[in-house]
C-alpha cells in the first residue's frame, strides 16, 4: 500500500506503518499487549528473588524471555511514538500515545526486579553463570546494565519513579511537542509550520530570511515563558534525579549510557572550542566578506552563496544520488538503504501538525525501522535523507544482535548517519565539473559541518551552563536567553551580528527537553567519521567496506575502541579529535583559495 503526497518535487512518500500495526483498534495490538501483561507476570512469579540461585542456562533462558516482554511492549510503543509524530498536534494520536506509554509502564513494572537483581549478582557468581552459552551470549548487554550498579537505588525506590515517569518527564516531553506543533509562524499573510519558517531561513532572498527569522523571534519570544517552565521543570527533576543517584555532574549520566568516558568527552569540548577561530569564526568572517559586508546577520549565516542558483531536487533525484553514494562504497549497503525507498518505510512530506526535524526510529528487529524527514527539495535536505538513512541501514544491520543489544550508544549511533552523508557530499562534488558549484557546495558542506561540530558544542555547553545555573534557583526566559546568547556570541564569532529576538531561539531545540546532553555526539559522529573518512580515501585499510559493515552489525555489544581498532584509531587520543577537525580547516583552506 503506498502512501504518496503529489508535490513540485515529485511523489513525496508518506509512511506505512502497517508492519507494525493497521491501526490503533487493530485487534493484534490490544491482543499483544494483554499477551505481555500475561508474561510479565508469571515472569515475576518465576525469577522475582531467585535470580542468585538461578543456574547459568536457567540465568540465559530467563533474559530471553525478558527480551521477549520488551520487544512486545517496544513494538506498540514504537507504533504509538510514530503515530503521534506524524500528527503531533492531532488530540486522538495525543491520547492514544500517551496511553500506551501507560500500559508499557505497568507491563514493565512487572520486569523491572530483572535489572536490579541483576546488578545485586556479585561479580565472582556473575562469572559463573556467563560459562553457559545461554548467558554468555547476553554478556554485553549484562556488562551495559552492570555499568549502573553504583547510580542504583532500592527497588521500591526504583518501582517508583518507573511509575511515575509518565507523569513526570514525559509529560512534559508531549507538552513541549504539542506546543511545538501548534505554534504558527505569520509571514506575508500566511501562517507557517516551525519546519517551514526555518526552511526560509536558507532562502535565497536575504528579505524572505529577515522575515521568516523575526517571525520565528517573535512568536517563540511570546511563548518563552511557557518554555522556560518546561526547561526549569526537567533541569531541576534531573539535579534531584542525579542527587539520590549519586552522579557526580549533570552530563556524567549521559556519558555513561553513551559508553564514553568524562575526559574523552572533555576531551572533545575542549578540543572544539579551541578551534573556533579557525573554524566558525574564519568562515563566517569569509562568508561576510563574500556578501560585501562586516558582518552577517544572524538570519544569513545558513543563506545560500550570492551566486547560488538554489538548485531543487525533487524526491526522485533525491533517492538516486543518495542511493547511488551508498552502492559506490559497498552495494550491500545500497541495497539495505533501497528497501526503505520500495517499502514506504519513509515519511518525507512537510504538513502541518508533523513532527518537525528528522529521525529514525529503530522500533523492534522483528520488524524494521522508519525515517521521519521534512523534504523541501534543498541540497540540505538530500544530506539529511542520507544521514537518516544511514541510521536506518545501521539499525537493520544490527538488528541480527536482537532488542537488547542492537542499541548503539548515541555517540556511536551517528557513526552511520555522518558517514552516509560524508558518502554522499563526496560523491556530488566529484561529479560536480563547474567551478562555482563546487565552491558552492564546499561551503554548504562547511556549514552543515560546522552546524554539527561548532554549533552542536555550543548547545553541550549552553546546557551545561543552564544546569549549573538552575542548581541556585529557577531561570527566568531572560537569564536563560543571556545564557544562549553567551555561547552563541562565543562560538560564532565577531563576524555574526545578532538581534535581540535571537535570544529565544534556544526555545525550540528539542534536544535540550528528550535528550539532555545527547547534542555532543553529533560531534563526536563528526569528527569520528571525518577521520574513519580519511583512513578509508588512504587506502591504508584492505576490505575497508566490509569492516565497516561489520562495525555497524556489531550494535551495542562492543565500545568504541574495539570498533575503531581495526582501523587504527583511537578516540581517546587527543590528536583524534584534532585530526577531525583539520578535516574542516582543510575545506576551508580550500575555500579561501577559490
Amino acid at each position: 500500500m503506498n502512501h504518496q503526497a503529489k508535490t513540485d518535487l515529485g511523489a513525496v512518500p508518506e509512511w506505512n506503518l502497517s508492519d507494525l500495526y493497521s491501526s490503533p483498534e487493530a485487534p493484534n495490538l490490544e491482543s499483544d499487549l494483554v499477551a505481555a501483561t500475561d508474561l510479565a507476570k508469571a515472569f515475576e512469579l518465576a525469577y522475582a528473588g531467585k535470580l542468585a540461585t538461578l543456574s547459568g542456562r536457567d540465568f540465559g533462558r530467563a533474559i530471553a524471555e525478558y527480551e521477549g516482554i520488551n520487544e512486545s511492549i517496544y513494538r506498540a510503543m514504537s507504533y504509538a511514538q510514530l503515530l503521534y509524530s506524524a500528527n503531533v498536534s492531532d488530540p486522538e494520536r495525543g491520547r492514544f500515545y500517551q496511553g500506551m506509554q501507560e500500559r508499557g509502564t505497568e507491563i514493565s513494572t512487572h520486569t523491572l526486579f530483572f535489572t536490579l537483581e541483576i546488578n545485586r549478582l556479585a561479580d565472582d557468581r556473575l562469572a559463573e553463570l556467563l560459562t553457559a552459552p545461554e548467558a554468555g551470549h547476553y554478556a554485553s548487554w549484562l556488562r551495559d546494565v552492570r555499568m549502573f550498579r553504583p547510580h542504583q537505588l532500592s527497588d521500591e525506590l526504583e518501582k517508583m519513579l518507573h511509575e511515575r515517569h509518565v507523569v513526570g518527564s514525559a509529560a512534559w516531553n508531549r507538552l513541549f511537542d504539542e506546543t511545538m506543533a501548534r505554534l504558527r509562524f505569520p509571514l506575508d499573510g500566511e501562517t507557517l509550520t516551525s519546519a517551514e519558517v526555518l526552511n526560509l531561513l536558507s532562502d535565497t532572498d536575504g528579505a524572505k530570511r529577515k522575515a521568516a527569522a523575526k517571525s520565528l523571534g517573535g512568536v517563540l519570544g511570546e511563548n518563552a515563558p511557557l518554555f522556560a517552565l518546561i526547561t526549569n521543570t526537567l533541569a531541576k527533576e534531573k539535579e534531584i534525579d542525579d542527587k539520590w543517584r549519586n552522579y557526580p555532574r549533570p552530563q556524567s549520566y549521559r556519558n555513561l549510557s553513551n559508553q564514553v568516558e568524562d575526559h574523552v568527552v572533555d576531551a572533545l569540548a575542549a578540543a572544539v572550542k579551541g578551534a573556533f577561530k579557525p573554524l566558525s569564526h574564519r568562515y563566517y568572517a569569509l562568508k561576510a566578506k563574500w556578501f560585501g559586508v562586516d558582518k552577517l546577520d544572524y538570519w544569513d549565516r545558513n543563506a545560500p552563496l550570492p551566486d547560488d542558483d538554489d538548485r531543487k531536487y525533487t524526491w526522485e533525484q533525491a533517492r538516486d544520488t543518495v542511493l547511488g553514494a551508498y552502492g559506490a562504497f559497498s552495494p550491500e549497503m545500497a541495497a539495505v538503504g533501497r528497501r526503505f525507498f520500495d517499502n514506504n518505510w519513509i515519511d518525507a512530506s512537510v504538513r502541518p501538525g508533523k513532527s518537525p526535524g528528522a529521525f529514525a526510529h529503530p522500533t523492534v528487529p522483528a520488524v524494521h525501522p522508519y525515517l521521519l524527514v521534512n523534504f523541501q527539495g534543498k541540497t540540505r535536505d538530500v544530506m539529511t535523507l542520507a544521514h537518516e538513512l544511514g541510521h536506518g541501514v545501521h539499525q537493520v544491520l544490527a538488528g541480527g544482535q536482537g532488542l537488547l543489544m542492537a542499541d548503539t550508544p548515541l555517540t556511536l549511533a551517528e557513526t552511520a548517519s555522518v558517514f552516509g552523508e560524508m558518502l554522499t557530499f563526496r560523491s556530488m562534488l566529484e561529479r560536480e565539473t563547474s567551478a562555482k558549484s563546487r565552491r558552492i557546495m564546499l561551503a554548504s558542506k562547511v556549514e552543515d559541518m560546522l552546524n554539527t561540530v561548532v554549533r552542536q558544542i555550543a548547545f553541550y555547553d549552553f546546557e551545561s551552563l543552564l544546569h549549573e545555573e538552575r542548581h541556585h534557583g529557577e531561570l527566568s526566559p531572560e537569564a536563560i536567553g543571556a545564557l544562549w546568547m553567551k555561547v552563541q556570541s562565543e562560538s560564532l564569532g565577531p563576524a555574526v551580528r545578532f538581534d535581540d529576538e535571537y535570544r529565544h531561539f534556544w526555545t525550540y531545540i528539542p534536544h535540550f527537553i528528550h535528550s539532555p546532553f545527547y547534542v555532543y555526539a553529533y560531534a563526536f559522529g563528526d569528527c569520528l567519521v571525518n577521520s574513519l573518512y580519511s583512513v578509508h580515501a588512504k587506502g591504508g585499510v584492505p576490505d575497508f567496506p566490509a569492516k565497516y559493515l561489520q562495525m555497524l552489525r556489531s550494535g551495542g555489544t562492543l565500545r568504541h575502541r574495539e570498533l575503531l581498532e581495526p582501523f587504527g584509531l583511537d578516540a581517546g587520543d587527543p590528536d583524534f579529535w584534532r585530526q577531525g577537525l583539520d578535516v574542516v580547516v582543510g575545506f576551508i583552506d580550500e575555500l579561501e583559495t577559490m
